[in-house]
C-alpha cells in the first residue's frame, strides 16, 4: 500500500505542479489526514509510515522545482504551517514558536519538521496552489482567488484528496482588459 500511495502523491503533485503553472519560490501549501489515507477518521489514527511515505514522494519534486513545501498542522494547532526558515523570510511572514507532534500537529506536518532544514512555524500563508489530503480544509491558505484542479488522481490510499490553484482577480467590470492565461 505505501508504494501506491507514493505513486499517487508523486504523479498527483507533478500533474498540479503543471496545471497551476507554478515556478520557482510559489508556495504549495499541503494538508495531509494519514488517519483517511488508512481509512480511518481524520484525527484519530495517525499514521507515520504513510505520512512519511507523502512527504518522500512530494518533496523532491517541489525541490527540483524551488517551490517551498508549506504543510498545514492540525486543528490542535490552530492549522498552522510548517516551511522552511528561507520561505518564511521571503514572504516576510511572522514566526510563531511551536513544534508539531503526531497528536498535536499531525503526523505529515511532525514529518515535515523533521525533515526540513530549517522549519519554523506561522500562523498563515498565501500560497499558490494546494493539496489536500483528506479533507483537512486548506482554503484559508490559499491566495484568493482559488480556482478547484481536476487531476487523474483522485485519491490517495483511502482520503480524498482536493487541488487547487490561484489566479489575479478579475477586477473592473465589463470593460476592463485581463492580460495573458486567466490563471
Amino acid at each position: 500500500m505505501i508504494e501506491e500511495i507514493k505513486k499517487n502523491a508523486e504523479q498527483a503533485v507533478i500533474e498540479l505542479i503543471d496545471i497551476a503553472g507554478l515556478k520557482e519560490k510559489d508556495l504549495l501549501v499541503v494538508g495531509c489526514s494519514s488517519s483517511e489515507i488508512v481509512g480511518k477518521k481524520i484525527g484519530t489514527s495517525g499514521a507515520m509510515a504513510t505520512a512519511e511515505a507523502i512527504y518522500n514522494a512530494i518533496a523532491p519534486i517541489l525541490s527540483k522545482h524551488g517551490i517551498y513545501l508549506a504543510a498545514q498542522c492540525c486543528e490542535h494547532l490552530n492549522r498552522a504551517l510548517i516551511l522552511e526558515e528561507e520561505a518564511a523570510t521571503y514572504y516576510g511572514y511572522d514566526v510563531v514558536s511551536v513544534v508539531p507532534r503526531p497528536h498535536a500537529g499531525g503526523s505529515f506536518a511532525t514529518t515535515v519538521y523533521e525533515n526540513m532544514n530549517s522549519p519554523v512555524a506561522v500562523e498563515e500563508i498565501r500560497a499558490n496552489a494546494g493539496m489536500d489530503i483528506g479533507n483537512t480544509l486548506i482554503g484559508m491558505h490559499l491566495k484568493r482567488v482559488a480556482v478547484p484542479v481536476r487531476l487523474s488522481v483522485t485519491k490517495i490510499g483511502e482520503a480524498n484528496l482536493v487541488c487547487a490553484r490561484t489566479r489575479p482577480k478579475f477586477i473592473g467590470g465589463e470593460r476592463a482588459v485581463y492580460r495573458g492565461e486567466q490563471r
